[in-house]
C-alpha cells in the first residue's frame, strides 16, 4: 500500500522555476510511480500574513489557504520540504508559513505547566531537500547544517515528526547537466519508495 506524501515547495519565487522545483516535480513523479497519494503546496503562491504576537500564534483564526496546508499536512504519512538556503537558513517566507501552519491545536498541544507539549503530528516522517551554492559538505561539517538541525528538532521533532533526513545539494549554480539529471534521478527514487 503507498503513502500519503505532501511536498512543500518552499522556494518564495512565484515567478521563475528554480533546480528546487525541478527536483519536487521529480519526487512527485517517482511518487506516482510507486503508488503513492501526492499533495504540494507551494509556499509562494500563498497568501498569509506574518505573525507577529504570541495571541496570533496561539488564538489567532488563520487564513483559507493555511487551514488547506494544515489538512494536506494532517493527511500525509510523510513530509517533502524543498527549500533554497538564504543567509545560512531557511528562506523568511518559508519560516513565516511553518509558523503559521504548525500552530498548537494542529501540530502540538499545550500541556499543563512545566509539562512538554503534546505531539499531534506522531507517526508522521519527513525529508527535507536543501539546495545552495556552497558545497553540501562545507554547510554539513564547518556549518554543522544549523539550519536543517533547528527545522528537524525544534519545528519537526517538537511535533512529532520523526525520522526527519536531510538531502543537501550544493553548487547548484556550477552544476553541469549531467550532475542536475544525477540528482534529479535520486529525487524520482525517493520519491518511488517514499522516503
Amino acid at each position: 500500500m503507498g503513502k500519503f506524501i505532501t511536498i512543500i515547495q518552499g522556494h518564495p519565487d512565484a515567478q521563475t522555476r528554480h533546480f528546487c522545483h525541478a527536483l519536487a516535480d521529480e519526487y512527485a513523479k517517482g511518487c506516482e510511480d510507486g503508488g503513492h497519494e501526492v499533495r504540494r503546496i507551494e509556499v509562494a503562491r500563498l497568501e498569509f500574513p506574518l505573525l507577529r504576537t504570541k495571541d496570533e500564534f496561539e488564538k489567532g483564526t488563520p487564513p483559507d489557504s493555511i487551514k488547506q496546508a494544515q489538512d494536506a499536512i494532517r493527511w500525509a504519512d510523510h513530509l517533502v520540504i524543498f527549500y533554497p538556503l538564504w543567509l545560512g537558513s531557511m528562506p523568511a517566507l518559508l519560516k513565516a508559513f511553518l509558523e503559521q501552519v504548525f500552530r498548537p491545536g494542529v501540530a502540538f498541544q499545550y500541556q499543563a505547566q512545566g509539562m512538554m507539549a503534546k505531539q499531534l503530528f506522531t507517526g508522521k516522517s519527513a525529508r527535507i531537500v536543501v539546495t545552495m551554492g556552497m558545497p553540501a559538505f562545507v554547510y554539513r561539517w564547518f556549518f554543522l547544517a544549523h539550519s536543517v538541525k533547528s527545522l528537524e528538532r525544534n519545528i519537526l521533532g517538537f511535533c512529532g515528526i520523526k525520522p526527519a533526513r536531510a538531502t543537501l545539494i550544493g553548487q547548484v549554480e556550477g552544476m553541469n547537466e549531467r550532475q542536475r539529471a544525477s540528482w534529479l534521478d535520486e529525487m524520482r527514487g525517493l520519491g518511488d519508495v517514499g522516503k
